[in-house]
């Protein structure tokens, strides 16, 4: 299982999260909306090769639009790998929380 760091495990759950259109964009917008972050479009495309050459996601390359000057758009989909990465990701966070929601929930 390949190492992710949060910020990967964030543009994995966001691709995810956008269903039928998985494209960046979106996925940079839920990141900078939900997840409070300040994503630079370079950032995102870094991430999102990283997160390919690691096998975790994959996308095909879909015509442009007029509104987009014709720039091709790459539709985003996470693997089977992908998503068991997540799964075990989210299985070790789950085990971690556990036993500290009294620190957690002090005000």
């Amino acid at each position: 299982m390949p190492k992710i760091g949060e910020f990967e495990l964030l543009v994995v759950l966001a691709i995810l999260r956008q269903g039928d259109q998985p494209f960046a964009n979106q996925v940079r917008r839920d990141l900078v909306d939900n997840a409070k972050r300040s994503v630079t479009r370079g950032a995102l495309y870094r991430t999102l090769d990283r997160l390919r050459e690691k096998g975790l996601i994959d996308w095909d390359v879909e015509p442009g639009t007029t509104s987009r000057g014709g720039h091709p758009m790459r539709r985003l989909r996470v693997t089977d790998h992908g998503i068991e990465t997540v799964r075990a990701s989210r299985a070790i966070l789950m085990d971690f929380f556990q036993g500290v929601g009294t620190v957690l929930d002090r005000r």
